[in-house]
């Protein structure tokens, strides 16, 4: 799948530039790259997405979180593979929240894929066990 460029309104192109901006001056920074990355996703540039966060992995390599997100820019653009995989890495990481990724639309191409399913069971199991 390809960037599905919403339409991009007034507020997002002066969003959109403010915050490419503020990146600009503070490239390394997780917490303005992370609004940038959401923003990214938000109106449909994925791939810029994945840029965004391939750069935050490499600044926050232990962030279950941007892992997570990592993920779901993967799943978006149906690399699957690597999806699953940055996905695994997340829950690895401390990434608990069984209920929002069952339901998370970003993944909505993983939802067959038998990895998913795997680690979908994989939390389940691990979440019953902390909870029991």
């Amino acid at each position: 799948m390809k960037d599905e460029t919403k339409d991009l309104d007034r507020d997002d192109l002066v969003e959109l530039g403010f915050l490419r901006a503020v990146a600009a001056r503070l490239p390394r920074d997780a917490e303005v790259l992370k609004a940038v990355g959401d923003l990214y996703t938000r109106v449909g540039l994925y791939e810029k997405g994945l840029e965004t966060d391939r750069k935050l992995v490499q600044l926050c390599p232990a962030d279950s979180l941007v892992w997570y997100n990592l993920g779901c820019s993967l799943a978006l653009l149906e690399r699957r593979k690597e999806a699953v995989k940055a996905l695994g890495n997340a829950v690895s990481l401390g990434y608990t929240d069984y209920e929002w990724m069952v339901r998370d639309k970003d993944l909505r191409s993983l939802r067959e894929d038998r990895g998913f399913k795997s680690l979908l069971k994989r939390m389940a199991i691990h979440s019953a066990a902390q909870s029991g």
